[in-house]
């Protein structure tokens, strides 16, 4: 096996969380905001978050991409967080020629930079000086069609360029509890977790994509997909079947909402 070139950027995955986390100080914060400093800084990102969840792939064009605020019932404080980053022409036409002509990849102008993605580069790279791109997640594709088209995304690592997946590995907002110990957690949603730590690192590419076949677990944690597809761009990063190794690390975990929420974080490289 070889190693992967020492100027490949790492890819993450980050569980996100609330929105409220952009303004908090806290152990999921602080974690993002050490391990962009751990990190070569990369000459752009692409950002896959579980919030630009649409028929089609849709990748943003604008040169100077609006900040959106896609929640309601949060204090204003939230609502007024602006994240100016500059977009990208070069890595949007990069992204269309790696992913198409099949499928075909739409130019979007209208979105922008929504909470998935925002709510973590506030603490990662907070002057907002680096080319932010997104890429939509199609909801017309099974979770091996995303897996499959996300490997095609990998030389951009080797371009400097982060490929950043934003969701949550667990998220069941109806089960959503408050002020739970940790020995309270959800059972499922802990058991879930786990089962993602262990299969990350052996490479078990198809229980990860499998992840309905969990039984009562994965439908618990998983009760609709786009929470959970972006976190299958960051592991068909990893390059296991060419044979290079690349080491896995979790610099983030945790839960929120009783283990209704995963805070769980995937570095691969």
């Amino acid at each position: 096996m070889n190693a992967a070139p020492s100027a490949t950027m790492p890819a993450v995955f980050l569980g996100h969380g609330s929105p409220m986390n952009a303004l908090e100080d806290n152990e999921w914060t602080q974690g993002w905001t050490d391990l962009a400093r751990s990190m070569p800084r990369p000459k752009a990102i692409l950002s896959i978050s579980a919030h630009w969840y649409v028929p089609g792939v849709r990748v943003t064009t604008a040169a100077q991409p609006r900040t959106i605020h896609d929640f309601g019932g949060f204090p204003p404080a939230l609502h007024q967080v602006q994240y100016p980053a500059p977009g990208s022409e070069e890595l949007c036409r990069r992204v269309t020629e790696l992913l198409g002509p099949n499928p075909a990849v739409a130019a979007d102008q209208r979105w922008g930079l929504d909470h998935g993605t925002w709510s973590l580069l506030v603490h990662m790279y907070p002057e907002a000086d680096i080319p932010v791109v997104q890429l939509s997640v199609d909801e017309n594709l099974t979770p091996r069609h995303h897996y499959e088209l996300a490997r095609r995304l990998r030389p951009l690592r080797d371009e400097g360029v982060l490929v950043l997946g934003s969701g949550n590995v667990v998220h069941n907002l109806h089960t959503y509890a408050w002020g739970l110990t940790r020995d309270e957690l959800f059972d499922w949603g802990v058991r879930f977790n786990q089962r993602i730590r262990q299969a990350v690192p052996a490479g078990q590419v198809d229980e990860l994509i499998d992840y309905e076949d969990c039984g009562e677990d994965g439908q618990l944690a998983v009760p609709t997909p786009e929470h959970y597809l972006p976190f299958l761009y960051v592991i068909a990063q990893c390059r296991h079947d060419e044979g290079i190794t690349e080491p896995v690390t979790f610099p983030v975990d945790g839960y929120d909402g009783g283990g209704s929420i995963s805070m769980l974080a995937v570095k691969i490289g």
